[in-house]
């Protein structure tokens, strides 16, 4: 056990790096005269060991709250932020060189986020042990709440502009208004809240105001129909439309010049763009770090099929467990018609259903066997010994289902003000064609699959016997292999286009060798750069590996280069280690492999099939991700830069339907907004996503965390009425048993399974036409809101997986038996 000698620092302070002097001994005695001979030994000894010289690399990258930039000292280079650069100058200036001590120094300054969780817990934990009531311990994380394809097109441009106004509300009574803003064939104005208006009802206006600037004539007032009212302060606030209108009105004319000419005087109303700008940005960051599987069922001759997927590097690895060993899709498995009419029916009490599956594979050959929640709970027995036995094979995998209907109006989500495009954007507002409608209209469903396996679920279920289980009740739940496999089709939830190069489908043998071993695999398609190749066997390669690659039978087709060994980067594997993205490795030289496949596409265009992606049909990836974005049911946090911290203000999600966000808001102090006090109260977890997303890369794997929530509905206080634990803090399925226990006898339980990814980069010529018009008229507005979105660096979705836990943990109310381990 290492000895504490804080009590000490002062002498320790004084002496450091004076060991070696001279008069060392003589000081140092008089100094500790006072200690005990045991002390005095162990304190000189610490001394010493300070001033040991050090060869340490230091890297804080991801462990401080600062940015970290090469730093060189007598040769070597670390990685330090300014205040670790600080600290290490100053204790080389004691030590005079690099020693022990300026090491630990240099680890230990006060804004590492190791230092900055100890000191917070020490103080909660000495305020619990004193009795003090009054924790100073946050409450209050404010966040707001963004609904994903909220946006609405405002057909005219509205000028904020107060001019006085005569309403006419009936026959006999006439008040007198202000209007609050104006458009060519409508306005908005307020009234004491003594009147009474409705939606349909028609008012005559009188522009009094406006009759030194138009010549009215003997028609000096004009219908309006109401549309809407709202009553803020005693006050209405009425929104009404021009009705009623004549061919080749001239107030109408009048209005439109008018506006043309004064909105950069009166400034335009722009609250309507700047929330569908707020909202296509958390779109545009949140979709393509999506983890659930969107998949659009098709009708086809009383079956329903899975037809698309929408695909990203996030829920890539779901959509590939669904592929049997030629890469054929199997979705048909886990999706048919049996399981929607079961998902419609557990639709009416919004829920969820689980599917049980695994994979056998027998002689090369995968044998696809699932089970849903509805299937087994009639058997509890037979229930218990399926998920023994699936849980002990690798390949054992547990996805939520959630199903949604079709609106294909939300196909298209035009820009606001889309007639003031220029004719360069007019093209990133196009709705879409004919026939991707018609395709629309052959997809009635969107089942949602959330594949939630984590390997902290995995050891529960592990622990469950299956000893005994019925193999031929087994097989009922094995699905048959399809002599002829459905068309599904690939869409990508992508705003930018990633790749740089066409690419074509290509098969050719290749052999990779890495480290002496080799691998027999047949490429899928090609480009310049790199390529895909499916693996005979899974390979032992990780991300970043740099592998030879040869093409047996291309050389044989050419004498003029010589592709053997060509050095190629993993970029990606599939989880199965079978599927490899590669890509040219270039060292010092120009890269053999890139110039034969180059000039093979040059001579052979004409005979190599492109492959499009989401070219299938033209514009069909793009409605179906609008689709989609409608459907997004689960919630997702924006993580924003502040500085060198980070901060969490923003929610995103589809629908405010949802127990977990209705929990947030009832614990806010402030209206419109949610309090994320459930999910960043928990220091040790703030601690783990802060020091990850530092380190993350955009195309890292999303770092998936399970949260334990307990909430006391008579408490009244934040901190004593919700308690959050991170599935590691409780250490055995015991402990997290006990505490969901706990949790249901003083009010509610959730467990949330939280994924955090990095965000990748804004596709800015989606966004400049609306940012550019808000800059235009508002330019402080404009330079705050591209900020905000050069800030984003990282996504957290949040997955309500209590019924899964509820289930596992037998507090299901149906189930009278447990499932014993």
């Amino acid at each position: 056990m290492t000895k504490d000698f804080s009590q000490y620092q002062n002498i320790i302070d004084q002496f450091r790096g004076r060991v070696a002097n001279a008069g060392f001994e003589a000081e140092f005695n008089a100094a500790t005269e006072h200690l005990a001979k045991t002390e005095k030994f162990l304190l000189k000894m610490e001394l010493k060991r300070l001033a040991t010289p050090c060869t340490r690399l230091i890297d804080l990258r991801g462990h401080v709250d600062g940015d970290c930039r090469p730093y060189e000292h007598d040769g070597s280079v670390h990685f330090l932020d300014p205040i670790a650069i600080k600290v290490f100058e100053e204790n080389i200036g004691f030590y005079g060189a690099y020693t022990l001590a300026v090491y630990e120094a240099v680890n230990n300054t006060e804004n590492n986020f190791r230092v900055i969780y100890q000191k917070e817990k020490a103080q909660l934990q000495l305020a619990k042990s004193q009795g003090d009531s009054k924790v100073l311990e946050k409450n209050q994380y404010p966040a707001t709440l963004y609904r994903l394809g909220e946006y609405h097109n405002r057909r005219e441009e509205r000028m904020n502009f107060a001019v006085p106004l005569l309403v006419t509300l009936n026959e006999d009574k006439v008040v007198e208004s202000t209007s609050s803003d104006i458009s060519v064939h409508g306005c908005k104005f307020r009234l004491p809240a003594v009147h009474e208006l409705e939606p349909g009802q028609v008012v005559a206006i009188r522009f009094v105001g406006l009759e030194q600037e138009f010549q009215f004539g003997f028609e000096n007032s004009f219908n309006y129909e109401v549309l809407q009212v709202q009553e803020e302060n005693n006050q209405l606030l009425v929104s009404v439309q021009r009705t009623d209108i004549p061919e080749d009105d001239s107030f109408i004319k009048f209005l439109r010049g008018f506006i043309q000419g004064n909105k950069r005087r009166y400034k335009i109303n722009l609250d309507n763009t700047i929330s569908a700008l707020q909202v296509r940005t958390m779109e545009q960051f949140v979709l393509p770090k999506s983890n659930e599987l969107p998949v659009f069922v098709e009708e086809v001759q009383g079956q329903l099929l899975p037809r698309y997927v929408l695909t990203s590097p996030n829920n890539r690895p779901c959509y590939q467990y669904w592929q049997d060993e030629k890469h054929q899709v199997t979705l048909h498995c886990l999706i048919n018609k049996d399981r929607i009419e079961r998902l419609q029916k557990k639709r009416l009490l919004e829920n969820s259903l689980l599917v049980y599956s695994f994979i056998h594979y027998n002689q090369g050959k995968s044998y696809f066997y699932s089970a849903d929640e509805e299937q087994l709970k009639d058997d509890k027995d037979f229930m218990k010994r399926f998920l023994g036995f699936a849980a002990a094979r690798d390949s054992f995998a547990i996805t939520e289902l959630s199903f949604f209907e079709v609106d294909a109006s939300r196909a298209y989500s035009p820009f606001t003000l889309s007639d003031s495009l220029s004719k360069k954007d007019e093209y990133l507002n196009l709705p879409p064609s004919q026939e991707v409608f018609g395709i629309l209209a052959k997809l009635p469903y969107i089942v949602v699959a959330n594949n939630i396996t984590d390997e902290r679920l995995m050891e529960d279920y592990r622990l469950i016997s299956y000893e005994g289980i019925d193999i031929n009740q087994l097989k009922n739940f094995g699905h048959k292999r399809l002599s002829k496999s459905y068309p599904v089709d690939e869409l990508g939830i992508n705003y930018r286009n990633q790749r740089q190069e066409p690419r074509f489908f290509y098969k050719t043998p290749v052999v990779i060798e890495s480290d002496g071993v080799s691998w027999q695999g047949v490429s899928r398609d090609f480009s310049v750069s790199g390529l895909m190749v499916v693996l005979d066997k899974p390979a032992v390669l990780k991300k970043g590996d740099v592998v030879h690659l040869s093409f047996p039978k291309l050389q044989k087709i050419t004498s003029s280069f010589d592709l053997k060994s060509l050095p190629y980067e993993a970029v990606s594997i599939n989880k199965k280690d079978m599927v490899i993205h590669l890509r040219v490795y270039v060292e010092q030289h120009q890269h053999i492999g890139r110039s034969f496949f180059k000039l093979l596409i040059e001579k052979n265009r004409d005979k190599l099939t492109a492959d499009e992606y989401a070219m299938i049909v033209p514009g069909l990836s793009k409605a179906l991700r609008n689709v989609y974005s409608h459907s997004l049911s689960i919630s997702s946090l924006v993580v924003q830069t502040s500085g060198s911290r980070y901060k969490i203000e923003a929610i995103a999600c589809s629908s405010e339907n949802n127990e977990l966000l209705s929990l947030m808001r009832r614990l806010s102090d402030r209206q419109q907004y949610y309090n994320l006090y459930p999910l960043l109260s928990n220091l040790q977890a703030a601690n783990i996503m802060n020091t990850s997303l530092k380190k993350m890369q955009t195309d890292d794997e999303p770092v998936t965390e399970i949260l334990y929530v307990a909430f006391d509905h008579d408490v009244e206080m934040i901190e004593k009425a919700v308690t959050t634990k991170l599935a590691s803090e409780l250490k055995s399925p015991e402990a997290r048993k006990a505490f969901i226990r706990d949790a249901l006898k003083g009010g509610s339980f959730y467990c949330i399974q939280v994924k955090l990814s990095r965000a990748g980069a804004p596709d800015m010529d989606y966004l400049n036409p609306e940012l550019s018009y808000i800059g235009s008229y508002a330019i402080h507005r404009g330079k705050q809101i591209e900020q905000e979105i050069w800030s984003v660096a990282g996504v957290i979705q949040l997955l309500d997986i209590t019924h899964e836990a509820m289930i596992r943990y037998n507090f299901v109310p149906t189930e009278t038996r447990q499932l014993h381990h």
